[in-house]
């Protein structure tokens, strides 16, 4: 946080910080003398766009036949340490001055062993990680509240294409820039950047660097968290991606009253009512979610959801299409009650229905698997994204747990252990405690299919 992501030598997508964007008012803002200028707005909310500096371990990739002691002293090769400290640096919005809490991208801040807050004025604040949400690559952050500046909140279900949008961020860490330009479109989703994706697409200039920073209205109110862009070689075409702040702000709240995001699911397989699916089925509507399985006892099956029916609004609010529902219903904590308008049999009806708990299992040493411990699985959720490959998605990953020493990171999609395809977090556990030798993982890192040996 949909339109395929661009996987070919001219375009890359890139993680990267953007500033929210949001709906322009009838006439730019206006100096005395009549000439144009966002200078007054810049001025007002650019002292809560702050600059992060990260500096996170990763582990060294290497040949695993370099890792035979026999070879590494045949060849006379040094010995090299498993980890490097690496620098990275991003943007972050201040959104409560009075405590000190800063929204920011989860990937800005992934294995961070420092976290440095520069602000406008250049004084450097030491800044704690008090959550983060990969699956919507959000995160929150604290720094001691001295003086500080802080964003307005606005609606990013208010905004409309066309609207005028402001990017300010951290762009290859040259200091704090802004950049303007227009909502390009909304909803957008299928880029498998991250698991909920929801996203607002701008043609305001953004490049690496930017990720965490503000996407704003020219009212100065935040609507986004920027996070993505597409472009050549990771440059700028003016095709750049923000995460709503409506759903940035649910994680965030989220994290601050329970300390983690806990994720919930119905237990339905849908897709996206199509006109053509429509006419099959004799329906006036052309938007809406279809369901095509509903799970035996899931909360779905309790509350009445058939096979056939078609989700047209959750808690009151119009359903675009699949993938929609799944995040909206990904919004909500485990044990939430919300309603579904659901068409059944060319009759309206409304249903009540409970959260349910998603399958998510943490590998711990005592299971039989130390190599992979410090990291939490999910199985990939293919409802709403049934293009999706079969396996098990690495939720998270502890910093310096044996799981990051192996190279695993948050996002790899585990599609295979040992040649042995697995589709479930019981699957994985079991091909892992059955292997007597090295683990062969075939995972999905982005676009890249790769071979991770665990020793």
């Amino acid at each position: 946080m949909k339109p395929q992501r661009i996987a070919s030598a001219a375009f890359a997508l890139v993680l990267c910080a953007m500033a929210p964007l949001a709906a322009a008012p009838q006439q730019p803002v206006q100096m005395p003398t009549g000439v144009a200028t966002l200078a007054p707005l810049i001025k007002e909310v650019a002292p809560a766009v702050v600059n992060i500096a990260v500096k996170s371990k990763q582990p060294v990739e290497d040949n695993p036949l370099l890792k035979d002691p026999f070879l590494r002293r045949f060849f006379e090769l040094p010995n090299q340490p498993a980890e490097q400290q690496t620098q990275s640096v991003g943007s972050g919005v201040i959104v409560d001055a009075k405590k000190g809490y800063i929204l920011t991208n989860h990937h800005v801040i992934n294995n961070a062993t420092e976290i440095i807050i520069t602000l406008r004025d250049q004084r450097q604040l030491k800044a704690k990680l008090v959550g983060s949400d990969p699956e919507t690559d959000i995160a929150v952050l604290q720094v001691a509240p001295e003086n500080l500046t802080q964003v307005a909140f606005g609606d990013s279900e208010k905004i409309e294409v066309g609207d005028f949008v402001v990017a300010i961020g951290n762009p290859f860490g040259l200091g704090q820039t802004v950049t303007m330009g227009i909502v390009s479109a909304l909803g957008r989703s299928g880029l498998g950047i991250e698991g909920y994706e929801d996203f607002i697409q701008t043609d305001a200039s953004i490049n690496p660097g930017n990720s965490g920073g503000a996407l704003l209205t020219l009212k100065g109110e935040v609507v986004g968290i920027n996070t993505a862009i597409i472009g050549p070689a990771g440059g700028n075409i003016g095709i750049g991606f923000a995460v709503p702040i409506n759903m940035a702000r649910s994680m965030m709240d989220q994290i601050l009253t329970h300390g983690e995001v806990s994720r919930g699911r119905i237990g339905v397989a849908v897709q996206d009512l199509t006109p053509d699916i429509a006419q099959a089925l004799k329906l006036d509507k052309t938007t809406g979610a279809l369901v095509n399985r509903v799970e035996p006892n899931s909360p779905a099956e309790k509350a009445g959801l058939k096979a056939g029916d078609i989700v047209t609004a959750i808690g009151g609010k119009p359903v675009r299409g699949g993938a929609d529902l799944r995040n909206r219903i990904g919004l909500l904590r485990v044990g939430d009650k919300t309603e579904l308008q659901v068409v059944h049999e060319k009759s309206i009806k409304t249903v009540y229905i409970q959260i349910g708990q998603r399958e998510q299992q943490k590998a711990e040493a005592t299971e039989g698997i130390p190599r992979l411990a410090g990291a939490t699985f999910s199985a990939v959720e293919r409802s709403a994204q049934p293009n999706r490959p079969k396996g098990v998605v690495v939720a998270s990953v502890e910093p310096n747990s044996p799981a990051a020493g192996n190279g695993l990171r948050a996002g790899d999609v585990i599609m295979a252990v040992n040649r042995q395809q697995v589709e479930t977090v019981d699957a994985l556990t079991k091909a892992a405690k059955a292997a007597r030798g090295p683990l062969a993982l075939n995972i999905l890192r982005g676009e890249s299919r790769i071979v991770l040996i665990v020793q």
